[in-house]
């Protein structure tokens, strides 16, 4: 699937914004494509790439959720940052937490500690949660609107920005609602890297109020910019290389899958894309945009029509078969 008209051009660069100051990182990765049968795969619940020895980039399997949700890890000179937990509460279905623990630097009282944030509260990105309650040297911040502008300090949601320091980094917080009105998007001033969560990602964008995730798109497109990116990260990938989505429900296989990563220039493209949406449902290029509450209610309603007519049908038939015993 092609985008139309000035965004054909948008996607096919490939280029980040000359960045020499970013510290430089690898997205060689094949990400495990899940299997047309789980029950026959090998792959573990969990991948761990490393895009450099800062910045680790973790993903469930596939068999374990057909979301198949990415979370990202940060590792500070002071701190670390986790940006999401995923969709699986047991560690020993997913072992989150031992797997980014081992990944931190120290043993013991010496561990590196953990700031474990979100990019919104979906159950996918947050499950994860449980298994970090009661680590120590572990600070969970909650999903809720409330929590996060506390924690995070926002005066003027959804406008301004926030920061986290790691110590020798800093990660910006930017206000991203639209999918969710608690969303945040994150950018790492030392690789570059802007993490978008489920506001922008190849494939499925799930909007539930267009009126905020224009505006988001908008602010987004400025922040670009100004600052240097490397690759725009979403939560999820919904396509193949193609541009073909994987069905409504998600898959357990994935073949031939889009690659994660987008280019600065997708963001600043995305006022365009979102500004296509009709506010229920709209393909535009390879971008299928709905409002997931808006189609899900209207299939309710379609099912519960199918399913009168089925009942008034049946008892017609009863009732005409009653009357020819007579």
């Amino acid at each position: 699937m092609r985008f139309p008209g000035v965004l054909a051009l948008v996607w096919a660069v490939t280029s980040a914004v000359p960045a020499a100051a970013l510290d430089s990182g690898s997205m060689d990765v094949r990400w495990n494509t899940g299997a047309p049968d789980c029950h026959l795969t090998s792959a573990p619940p969990l991948q761990v790439h490393r895009y450099n020895e800062q910045t680790y980039i973790l993903r469930e399997s596939l068999c374990v959720s057909r979301r198949a949700p990415f979370m990202y890890l940060l590792i500070g000179s002071k701190r670390a940052l986790l940006i999401d937990t995923g969709a699986v509460t047991d560690a020993a279905v997913v072992p989150l937490a031992q797997t980014v623990l081992s990944l931190l630097p120290g043993s013991g009282p010496t561990k590196l500690p953990l700031l474990v944030v979100h990019t919104h509260g979906h159950s996918d990105h947050r499950s994860g949660d449980a298994q970090f309650r009661s680590l120590p040297n572990v600070q969970i911040v909650g999903t809720d609107l409330d929590q996060v502008k506390q924690y995070f300090g926002f005066k003027d949601w959804p406008n301004g920005s926030a920061a986290v320091n790691l110590g020798d980094s800093q990660v910006d917080v930017l206000p991203t609602p639209g999918h969710d009105k608690a969303e945040v998007s994150y950018y790492d001033r030392r690789t570059g890297l802007f993490f978008s969560g489920d506001f922008f990602q190849p494939g499925r964008l799930l909007i539930a109020d267009r009126k905020a995730d224009l505006a988001s798109a908008q602010r987004m497109a400025d922040f670009v910019r100004f600052h240097s990116i490397a690759y725009v990260l979403g939560g999820h990938i919904d396509l193949d290389a193609d541009g073909h989505g994987f069905g409504w429900l998600g898959s357990h296989y994935h073949p031939n899958e889009h690659v994660l990563q987008m280019p600065y220039d997708a963001l600043t493209a995305l006022p365009v894309i979102v500004g296509q949406f009709n506010g229920f449902y709209t393909r535009y290029g390879m971008f299928v945009m709905l409002n997931y509450n808006l189609v899900l209610g209207a299939i309710i309603l379609g099912l519960a029509i199918l399913l009168a007519v089925v009942v008034l049908a049946i008892r017609h038939l009863i009732i005409r078969r009653r009357e020819n015993a007579v």
